[in-house]
């Protein structure tokens, strides 16, 4: 709750000095300010840990740029790729986009245990830094997410990756674009999507936040609407919340778009006790690396914390 009082307050602010909109509020690019990627090697604030023991050969990371257009704004932002580049015609790829803080250093243990799916390297990763995020060029913005991922999505593409091939997975800020470019695609269809922790829309959000009769398009230029769009989407689909998130609450957002989705198939991961950030400590790295990889190969199976609708 001492986040919503810290968002509420924020607001309240924003009402009475019409300094900065609440958008400004929502995108926290750099927290942790970096002059350079550390990755694997990053020694500072992150969500959780892996054990030592599992390795990350420097040889299996690639950093590198993209070019990413919006209008006639382009923009360079960096990207990451754990696998082997080489093999992205053949193999299945993960597209982790990352939620509204810091860089990839800082989600770099996420993507570091997304390539622990199914056994090491089975499948390749890619993230990237939105534009303002990390050493990305440009100010951050919500068609700036979309363009970002588009040009992601591109390059894999570029690189051989075809529709059957792409799995697109969202946490929390990063459920939209990868919920939009699901229901409106455009280089690549994916064939599968996840979303963990998703807004519902960028209004709800707002009015869980402050409670005022107020629209959110007095303070807010973003829109976000998961919710609306998750019923374009026909994909199957892996919804994955903590039942005591404090941040984007399961019962407002994510229930909601679990609940709106029209698609094939669809699962509910819902977490006891897990808050916004620490799912994967809660599930257990290996439960949590099961279900993705038995999501993926169409084998999940029901247990106490899956359900399907």
């Amino acid at each position: 709750m001492m986040v919503r009082t810290l968002i509420s307050i924020v607001l309240i602010f924003v009402l009475a000095t019409g300094c900065f909109k609440f958008d400004d509020f929502l995108y926290n690019p750099n927290q942790h300010p970096i002059s350079e990627y550390k990755l694997q090697h990053y020694t500072g604030e992150v969500d959780f840990r892996l054990q030592d023991s599992i390795p990350l050969a420097d040889s299996m990371v690639h950093l590198f740029t993209l070019t990413s257009k919006l209008n006639n704004d382009i923009k360079k932002i960096y990207a990451v790729y754990i696998g082997d580049t080489n093999r992205i015609a053949t193999d299945t790829v993960i597209l982790y986009c990352h939620g509204n803080k810091d860089h990839l250093d800082f989600y770099f243990p996420r993507i570091h245990l997304l390539g622990l799916v199914g056994g090491q390297h089975r499948y390749g990763v890619m993230s990237f830094d939105y534009r303002g995020f990390g050493l990305s060029e440009g100010t951050p913005s919500e068609d700036g997410l979309y363009a970002d991922t588009e040009a992601a999505i591109l390059w894999l593409k570029q690189h051989g990756l075809t529709d059957d091939r792409l799995i697109i997975y969202g946490f929390s800020m990063g459920t939209a674009p990868a919920t939009k470019l699901t229901a409106h695609y455009k280089h690549l269809k994916p064939s599968k999507i996840i979303l963990e922790a998703p807004f519902a829309s960028a209004e709800v959000f707002y009015q869980d936040a402050v409670g005022l009769a107020l629209p959110g398009s007095y303070v807010m230029n973003l829109k976000i609407e998961n919710a609306k769009l998750i019923q374009q989407v026909q994909q199957p689909f892996l919804w994955i919340h903590g039942i005591s998130d404090d941040f984007i609450y399961i019962k407002t957002h994510g229930e909601v778009v679990f609940k709106n989705y029209r698609g094939t198939k669809k699962y509910g991961v819902r977490v006891p006790e897990a808050n916004h950030s620490d799912i994967q400590l809660k599930l257990g790295f290996r439960k949590y690396t099961s279900i993705i990889h038995q999501f993926i190969t169409n084998q999940l199976n029901y247990n106490e914390l899956v359900q399907e609708n």
